[in-house]
């Protein structure tokens, strides 16, 4: 690789929420075998990571870093979302769950994130303190400042700052950028591009768009979704576009799992030789069942990175590692970063 050639870098971010990510959708015996695999998933990802010296990013839910359901209880601002569909708060459901880790491991993951947080180049940001959801009908900036300020300070004991944000389910609100970066948040993670990723609520959500994303999972509908890291805007909160979600294996569409090897396959061949940012991220649980499966599948993928990375100088990069990079390629964001 010539030395004035860009070098292009995978970014990994993970939605780390046990079964707060889930609660509203599904119920948790149906969902236990997943949940208890997602705690298997964790360590090995670690391991997995450390070998192919990947950065990524754990966006997770602030419950989750309460020792106690007497702790979460305590943290919980005093302010919360009130949405117009009440199955969407976890708040009255608290009673329910168990009194720690021990008793209760879907809810409690304090264990984990000290694990997390002992590997290097492992980021652990903020996926926001309740799972909180930006576009649902009820909520609103002061209960989501006050969520982020519990988040932020659950992890504060952990001695860890939180600089970087994944929205629960993508569902990112440009009306409430202004309270993360009063909060110290540096980076978000945005939606791809096309029309398909646009975030909605939801209530707007509807089957076509779910299909035609799942169709793009394996065909190329919406392009590479690859970026030039100076393109970002120096905003901050920085915009980290995702650029794909890995799903998990299907057994179902087995015959077709070659076709979406494939696809990412490309888009990182793509960015790697055009020196562009290539964003894949997912959820632990994602890989909760079929794991060694899900492990082998990611471990082709790394594979093909660290081929990348001999040939053009691909490099691994988390949230963080992109946000102060491109912070500090603007001298004027930087300065008034620093001098803020």
């Amino acid at each position: 690789m010539s030395s004035d050639t860009k070098q292009g870098a995978l970014v990994i971010s993970l939605d780390f929420e046990l079964y707060w990510g889930m609660r509203d959708v599904r119920g948790i015996e149906n969902y236990r075998e997943t949940l208890l695999g997602e705690r298997l998933v964790v360590p090995a990802l670690l391991q997995l990571f450390q070998q192919y010296q990947v950065h990524a990013t754990w966006a997770t839910v602030g419950f989750m870093f309460c020792e106690t359901r007497d702790e979460l209880l305590q943290q919980a601002p005093t302010k919360k979302p009130l949405y117009v569909n009440k199955n969407l708060s976890p708040y009255p459901h608290l009673s329910n769950i168990g009194r720690d880790e021990q008793e209760d491991p879907f809810h409690f993951a304090s264990s984990l994130i000290k694990l997390i947080a002992s590997f290097t180049d492992q980021e652990v940001a903020s996926h926001t303190f309740s799972h909180y959801y930006c576009l649902e009908k009820g909520q609103d900036i002061e209960s989501f400042r006050a969520d982020l300020e519990a988040a932020k300070k659950v992890a504060s004991k952990y001695t860890l700052n939180m600089e970087s944000l994944v929205f629960p389910r993508n569902q990112f609100n440009g009306d409430y950028l202004s309270a993360c970066k009063e909060l110290g948040i540096k980076a978000y993670r945005g939606n791809e591009r096309s029309w398909i990723y646009r975030a909605k609520s939801r209530e707007h959500e509807s089957l076509f768009r779910r299909a035609v994303r799942l169709l793009d999972a394996y065909v190329n509908i919406s392009g590479h979704n690859c970026y030039a890291l100076e393109t970002l805007a120096p905003d901050i909160p920085i915009n980290i576009p995702s650029s794909r979600f890995l799903r998990p294996v299907s057994i179902s569409r087995k015959m077709l799992e070659p076709l979406r090897m494939r696809r990412i396959l490309s888009d990182l061949t793509h960015a790697a030789q055009k020196g562009l940012v290539y964003h894949l991220w997912w959820h632990p649980h994602n890989f909760g069942v079929q794991m060694d499966e899900n492990l082998l599948f990611l471990k082709n993928i790394l594979d093909h990175y660290a081929n990348l990375k001999k040939v053009y100088g691909m490099e691994s990069l988390n949230m963080g590692d992109i946000a102060r990079r491109s912070l500090n390629g603007n001298d004027v964001v930087h300065n008034a970063l620093v001098n803020g």
